[in-house]
């Protein structure tokens, strides 16, 4: 009896941290990943399920009608992307030749325009201004990413302006 109280203890234990620990694709476990992640390609590769975990927060938020939490969620993932481009930018100097997040992070934008897209069609017309400034900056990224990936496109002279750094 007493040789199994040690395995019973570490059961009891282990049962207990992952009741505290949260799921391993929530807001929180993700946040908490793209902080420690210090390689700006594995910080890329979080903002897509990030993304995806944040959009749901803030449907739930708008389904609640409380769109002030949902606009800082939104304004929280835009910081969270700008961050990693920066950082990629840094990091990178020919996106082209070495896609490499740059790809993870465009895609992630991409989608999270199309659910802003979403978000905005159930909003009053008063409501809306502060979510189109955010949808603006993100497609002003969108466009810089796209750039960056593909510098050589046909019929395009003049770069696009680099999103607000």
């Amino acid at each position: 009896m007493l040789k199994f109280l040690p395995v019973a203890a570490a059961a009891l234990i282990a049962a207990i941290l992952s009741a505290q620990a949260p799921p391993p694709n929530s807001v929180a476990a993700l946040r908490a990943r793209l902080a420690r992640e210090s390689d700006p390609v594995r910080r890329a590769r979080i903002i897509g399920p990030l993304g995806d975990a944040e959009f749901q927060d803030i449907r739930d938020e708008m389904t609640e009608e409380n769109i002030s939490a949902a606009l800082a969620i939104l304004k929280q993932y835009r910081d969270e992307v700008e961050s990693c481009a920066k950082a990629l930018n840094a990091k990178e100097s020919n996106p082209e030749k070495h896609p490499a997040g740059f790809k993870e992070l465009q895609i992630s934008v991409r989608a999270s325009l199309r659910r802003v897209d979403e978000v905005l069609v159930g909003l009053p017309g008063d409501d809306q201004p502060p979510f189109l400034e955010v949808r603006k900056e993100l497609e002003q990224l969108d466009h810089h990413l796209i750039h960056q990936l593909f510098p050589r496109q046909p019929g395009a002279e003049a770069a696009p302006p680099k999103p607000n750094s």
